[in-house]
């Protein structure tokens, strides 16, 4: 891991500009120097829509795909009254384009040891930013394995603005998730009532716009650029989550995600898929995994087989956090194939 440096308003110009620019996907600051700790950054944004071709071989799940004529997108100011109406519209784009998928295993996207492999060597252990003469630009780069040691515990805070059946189902819902997460890791991960250390805040707009002092109380020492961030998140950003280590190093110790209450269905609930696995360590994307919720695409509203297998070899006891490609890959390789069955 890259020793901390100093972050200042280069790297919120570099950070909101790809946030703003980026389809819904991921954004990953690999290693920036906060007052809590290194932060590392994943989103999902809503302006190009980038479906990904049917497949027709088990290697066709590699293969990128061209750019689909672009979606609705976000005027620069919108009032508050409109947000809800902009989200659902854009979900429904998706749904007549073909996007939010929910087959978790399609019959389209065959998947083999290799491409399980492929996939968690990408978004494992690479980094979608890196700095460079004290700015943050975009550039994949090798990294490191970053993931929980503690046990995982999920607390939900609801704005005033989401209704009472909404927290009765994301409740349930990431109850649920949690679960399965922890089935899937073999980590303790749960829902909490208090005490959390992944907080997950479910807030509308002006919420979100004055959520500082909240934020305070929830992470103590929180940094000025997590405030900002989140205080000024672009409307072409659904939501988003940040996982911090308070050591600066490679193991986990705090997350944050960001979910707008303004969302319908299936687009809120593919955010708490998304952002909830990427915060247990999976925090990169690649434009290759597929069927995957873990790319640049909305291709994807559920956690799918593959994203599965990567939850289950991330947590593998036979890796360790702060392994780089090589020493891991030969380790991916072999528990790649023994979930698969060998299959290649």
């Amino acid at each position: 891991m890259r020793p901390p440096g100093c972050v200042g308003e280069a790297m919120r110009r570099a950070l909101r500009k790809r946030l703003v620019g980026q389809e819904r996907g991921l954004a990953h600051l690999g290693a920036a120097a906060l007052a809590l700790g290194a932060v590392f950054l994943t989103a999902s944004c809503d302006q190009a829509l980038e479906p990904r071709p049917v497949a027709t071989a088990p290697v066709a799940s590699t293969a990128p795909m061209p750019r689909p004529p672009r979606m609705a997108e976000p005027p620069a100011r919108i009032s508050d009254d409109r947000i809800a109406q902009y989200f659902a519209t854009l979900e429904a784009q998706r749904l007549a384009n073909g996007m939010l998928r929910q087959d978790r295993s399609p019959r389209d996207l065959p998947i083999n040891a290799r491409d399980v492999e492929e996939a968690f060597v990408r978004i494992a252990l690479y980094d979608e930013y890196t700095m460079l003469d004290g700015q943050l630009v975009e550039r994949k780069t090798p990294s490191v394995l970053r993931r929980w040691d503690m046990p995982v515990r999920m607390q939900l805070h609801f704005g005033e603005a989401a209704a009472a059946e909404a927290r009765r189902n994301d409740t349930n819902f990431v109850t649920g998730y949690a679960a399965r997460l922890a089935s899937l890791t073999g980590h303790p991960v749960a829902r909490v009532e208090s005490g959390g250390n992944f907080h997950i805040l479910v807030v509308d707009e002006a919420e979100r716009q004055a959520i500082g002092p909240r934020l305070r109380q929830i992470l103590p020492g929180v940094d000025s650029l997590t405030l900002d961030l989140v205080e000024n998140l672009p409307l072409s950003v659904s939501c988003l989550v940040l996982a911090y280590s308070r050591q600066g190093g490679n193991v986990y110790t705090d997350a944050l995600a960001i979910i707008r209450t303004e969302l319908p269905d299936l687009s809120r609930r593919a955010c708490f898929y998304e952002e909830l696995a990427q915060g247990m360590g999976l925090s990169n994307d690649s434009p290759r995994a597929r069927p995957s919720l873990f790319n640049d695409t909305a291709e994807f509203a559920v956690l799918t087989v593959l994203d599965e297998q990567l939850l289950r070899i991330l947590y593998d006891p036979r890796l360790r956090p702060g392994m780089r490609e090589a020493e891991a890959r030969p380790i991916i390789r072999e528990i790649a194939s023994e979930l698969m069955g060998g299959a290649s």
